[in-house]
């Protein structure tokens, strides 16, 4: 009895109860990706990634644009940085999956229905390779908090533009009290990335409808025509996906490219199938926006040594 009281006043403190908040048509904030967020001492593949956010909500043409309930604008750069399964390669032989840096810019247009599905367009310019300050990166982050000396860059991917193009849909299949699921796909086309993937999102706890929500990059309103469900959201997720790999830049190389010269660069062929289970909890509050996710995926390459997973951090705030 104690601990329902306990939870019942957590959750009332937390907003999720009441049935209308201000609103709020812009956000901008940080995520950051690395696997030693879950504290198990590695320093391999995808080690790390820093992204911005700035989001806005689009005005409705309630004369035209019947179907939507909601329409966002978003503007993002970041980076991320790969290695093999350590940043210290003495050789070689010991390179089993590419040093690689991705350094881009983008935009996306997230369209969302009033029969909760959602179409997300995005497109990303950016480069691979030296260009993208991967190494220079992980140098900042080991001299900062007295890592080990980075050693094997000089295998790294070299540099290539890119241009990427991506769209991800979501559609709501059932929903009970405190519990909904729905189904979520996505796919990308460009000089770097082609793929696609499909799974399931669960969702268990106090969330909103999906084209109001932290699940689809959806909290920023500006015309809400609708009665949100909760006030704020606070939920627990599981994320499922089977995932095809046509091609990545980060272990392949240029997609035009021709062979190197110097015989420095490192590139592999991944696995067509990768598996991965994404596991996590948010919370949208009427400022503030926060997430904690692990990520956990099977092997990209045949060579790797094991399986890869990472912790994942979002903190973004909302002003009108």
């Amino acid at each position: 009895m104690k601990c329902n009281l306990l939870l019942l006043f957590i959750l009332s403190a937390l907003g999720v109860y009441a049935q209308t908040a201000p609103l709020r048509a812009h956000e901008a904030g940080l995520q950051s990706d690395n696997d030693s967020y879950l504290a198990q001492g590695s320093d391999r593949y995808y080690t790390n990634g820093i992204f911005v956010f700035y989001r806005q909500a689009l005005t409705i043409n309630t004369n035209t644009e019947t179907h939507l309930a909601n329409k966002v604008l978003g503007f993002e750069a970041g980076q991320k940085m790969f290695n093999p399964q350590t940043g210290a390669i003495p050789a070689k032989r010991y390179v089993d999956r590419p040093f690689a840096g991705y350094l881009y810019a983008g935009s996306t247009l997230n369209l969302l229905y009033k029969n909760e599905s959602n179409l997300k367009l995005g497109l990303q310019a950016g480069v691979v390779g030296p260009a993208a300050l991967g190494e220079e990166a992980q140098n900042v982050i080991h001299d900062t908090f007295g890592f080990y000396e980075l050693e094997g860059w000089q295998y790294q991917i070299r540099n290539n533009l890119q241009l990427n193009l991506s769209a991800e849909y979501n559609k709501l299949l059932a929903r009970v009290s405190g519990f909904d699921v729905s189904a979520s796909a996505y796919a990308n086309l460009g000089t770097g990335f082609t793929g696609a993937g499909v799974g399931p999102l669960l969702r268990a706890g106090y969330f909103n409808q999906l084209f109001n929500s932290v699940s689809t990059q959806s909290t920023a309103t500006k015309n809400q025509e609708f009665t949100p469900l909760h006030k704020n959201e606070f939920f627990a997720y599981y994320k499922p996906m089977l995932n095809y790999v046509g091609y990545d830049v980060t272990i392949q190389g240029g997609l035009f490219a021709d062979a190197d010269p110097s015989g420095n660069e490192i590139t592999l062929i991944p696995k067509r199938a990768v598996f991965s289970n994404e596991i996590g909890v948010s919370y949208a509050g009427s400022r503030w926006i926060l997430g904690a996710a692990a990520v956990f995926r099977t092997k990209e390459v045949k060579e790797v040594l094991r399986a890869h997973q990472w912790g994942s951090v979002t903190a973004l705030y909302r002003f009108k």
